[in-house]
């Protein structure tokens, strides 16, 4: 009589399962069989995450596009200019250099005929030395302004002194003013026109304000005009019709500025040019009666 191997029920000849828990029966003097395993599938690779690009150093990105870092340092109510890169070059206004720290070297290439010429007639140096290599340099402190420009390509046409420093990036030339223009706005004959890509640094005797002009006209009583876009015209007019009509409003020759573009003024001296100017006129009204 054969039983089951799970309840111990009596099972009948021959019985392949249990009539009461329904389990296989093994045959007795058989060897069970293992049961196999299922196969091993591995795992799906996870998903391949895309690589970041890869990003240089701050100071090896420096040193690739050549960009100058400037900065404009108060120390005892002077403004001082100060240019930090690395493997670059800085070209600046001849004599603004005050002092320089690092691996530096100075250059200074002689112009043409024509721009000894040009420096004859202009307050810019004909000469625009250029500092390479890696450091900082700190130029001559003024009591004036100074504002960092950013040229994407535009051409600017900068007043006589204003030019101070810039990247390489920028190019430096002459603009011809017309001759009654040059001769009568107080601009000269001519003026200073940077253009190209970077940074460039102006001086002006005070903040500077931007006025836009869409196909418009700006008429500056003075020499406060420190640049102009290439786009705008730079005129020279009489305020009122007539010899007799600007005798009478008093306000003579002006500058009109017209076209569409930006011009840069500044129509207030800081506090410091305001006294020094001052201090000035009462210099000069104290020589002129000590010599008469």
């Amino acid at each position: 009589m054969a039983f089951c191997n799970n309840c111990g029920s009596k099972l009948l000849d021959g019985a392949a399962f249990c009539p009461e828990c329904g389990t296989k029966q093994i045959p007795i003097g058989a060897t069970p069989q293992p049961t196999a395993a299922p196969a091993y599938t591995p795992p799906p690779p996870p998903p391949a995450q895309p690589q970041p690009a890869y990003q240089a150093p701050p100071q090896q990105q420096q040193a690739q596009f050549g960009g100058i870092k400037f900065d404009v340092v108060e120390k005892e109510t002077l403004k001082f200019l100060k240019a930090e890169f690395v493997n670059s070059a800085v070209r600046y206004e001849s004599g603004g250099m005050y002092y320089m720290q690092g691996n530096l070297e100075l250059e200074a290439n002689l112009p043409s005929a024509g721009g000894f010429l040009k420096s004859m007639v202009t307050r810019e140096s004909v000469v625009k030395p250029v500092i390479r290599g890696s450091g900082t340099v700190w130029f001559e402190p003024s009591f004036g302004n100074f504002t960092i420009m950013e040229l994407k390509g535009e051409e600017w046409i900068l007043d006589k002194g204003a030019y101070y420093a810039s990247e390489m990036g920028i190019e430096i030339s002459s603009f011809t003013n017309k001759s009654i223009s040059g001769l009568f706005s107080g601009e000269g004959f001519f003026q200073t026109k940077v253009s190209g890509f970077g940074k460039v640094v102006m001086l002006s005797n005070g903040p500077l304000e931007t006025v836009e002009l869409n196909n418009g006209k700006l008429v500056v009583d003075g020499s406060f005009a420190v640049a102009r876009e290439a786009s705008v015209q730079l005129t020279v007019a009489k305020a009122n019709k007539g010899i007799f009509g600007s005798m009478i409003s008093g306000e003579g020759i002006i500058n009109t500025f017209t076209g569409t573009g930006k011009v840069m003024i500044a129509p207030a001296a800081n506090r410091y040019i305001t006294m020094i100017n001052y201090l000035s006129s009462i210099h000069r009204r104290v020589m002129q009666i000590k010599n008469s």
